[in-house]
């Protein structure tokens, strides 16, 4: 899945393919961004603005 187009997926798809990324892949959403090379900042408030906050002890949008 590529995630450089976050910004016109489903926002409850996105956010459960990021959760499972970063659980399986990445271990973190900065390295998750990086790989990527997509904007920290818009990925946190496109899911913000879909009802999710990122909770970065538990590392996944909730």
């Amino acid at each position: 899945m590529n995630l450089k187009t976050f910004e016109t997926m489903d926002p409850v798809m996105l956010m459960s393919i990021v959760n499972m990324k970063i659980r399986d892949e990445f271990g973190d959403l900065d390295a998750l961004v990086r790989y990527y090379e997509i904007d920290k900042k818009k990925l946190i408030a496109r899911l913000t603005a879909a009802g999710f906050d990122y909770l970065p002890d538990a590392r996944q949008f909730r």
